[in-house]
């Protein structure tokens, strides 16, 4: 894909948010960018347009049969006012993970970073300055086929939507309580897991709400044959540090290879921390904590970057982890991944890509 992208630029422009009180996902800036896909054609028509409602057909086959994939990264404003991306390439190759997954047709990866660096510009206005604010930037594909048959869909919408945002959290950087779910199951190896893809997160909703109602932030899944070796939060990639050992699941096929979890193993590794990807079992975590030895918990994701855990339930075995308070290495973790984001620290990795 090498066409030019278009631009047509909205007459009435929003007002924009007070950054004091942006939440998660609840504001759209004025563009979004468009691209659709037509068998025998391929990916075409590339716009950046207003944003603004879809009119679909009733019977398009997203709707119906859920063949619909999405991604989600961050654009930073710098105090010297320049824009930069995280890791942008590296969510757009696992866009690609589960385009092929789902049978959707893949993207050419560096034109797809094109794209979002060229929204973005576009809305670089909207991009919020305030201390822990960000443009969370959203590329997403939908099938689009009026036909009520299961087979992949002949027809395709790419496209990238903005929201300026806070903290995913409402306790923000601060511990939070994880529900623990042994009833429910995600996914297993072999499914949809590894992919960022709606189903997975509709599969979540049910154990998610009934942890809501005790209390608790997010659900820890168990994986879906055993129940009993722990696979990752909702939202979030995890991790434990265990006598001086920092250990993540595995990835097995059934949990999110995210794009955070990578870098902060990679971080971990330069800091000569050992750090383990293995099975790790709930009962092993108790244990450990029961031994005096878990020290602390934390998970990763774009969103929230680094959320520590403060408290795990499982089963009533309620675990409270570093007395509810934030770990140094999960602080650290923190401090060095924002710093690069906000090109405020060098980047060693070459993990940022500047817009402007």
């Amino acid at each position: 894909m090498t066409a030019a992208i278009g631009i047509q630029k909205t007459t009435t422009p929003k007002a924009k948010p007070n950054q004091d009180n942006l939440g998660f996902g609840q504001i759209f800036s004025d563009h979004m960018f468009v691209m659709d896909y037509t068998e025998g054609q391929g990916w075409h028509d590339p716009m950046v347009v207003p944003y603004g409602p879809l009119e679909l057909d009733p019977s398009v086959m997203m709707f119906h049969y859920g063949q619909a994939t999405f991604e989600g990264l961050k654009a930073y404003r710098t105090k010297k006012g320049s824009i930069l991306l995280f890791r942008p390439f590296s969510n757009m190759e696992r866009m690609n993970v589960s385009n092929e997954r789902l049978c959707i047709p893949l993207l050419d990866v560096d034109f797809a970073v094109e794209a979002i660096k060229t929204v973005v510009s576009v809305d670089q206005d909207w991009i919020p300055s305030a201390e822990g604010t960000s443009l969370y930037v959203r590329p997403f594909i939908i099938s689009l086929d009026p036909f009520l048959g299961v087979r992949p869909a002949h027809r395709y919408k790419f496209m990238i939507i903005l929201s300026p945002v806070g903290a995913y959290y409402p306790e923000g950087i601060n511990p939070v309580k994880i529900y623990v779910e042994k009833n429910y199951v995600r996914a297993v190896k072999g499914g949809l897991g590894f992919t960022k893809t709606p189903a997975n997160y509709a599969a979540s909703l049910k154990a998610q709400e009934e942890a809501h109602h005790q209390g608790y932030t997010q659900v820890l899944w168990l994986d879906g044959v055993e129940k009993k070796y722990i696979e990752e939060v909702g939202t979030m990639n995890v991790f434990f540090k265990i006598d001086g050992e920092v250990i993540t699941p595995s990835l097995e096929g059934s949990l999110l290879p995210g794009i955070t979890r990578d870098s902060s193993i990679k971080l971990l590794q330069s800091w000569g921390v050992k750090v383990t990807e293995r099975k790790l079992s709930i009962e092993e975590v108790a244990q450990a904590n029961a031994a005096g030895k878990l020290e602390e918990a934390f998970g990763t994701g774009t969103a929230a970057v680094i959320s520590p855990i403060g408290e795990l339930n499982y089963d009533g075995n309620v675990m409270h982890i570093n007395n509810g308070q934030i770990g140094e290495l999960s602080q650290k973790i923190y401090n060095t991944l924002t710093g690069i984001q906000y090109g405020e620290i060098p980047d060693p990795f070459n993990w940022i890509v500047e817009v402007k």
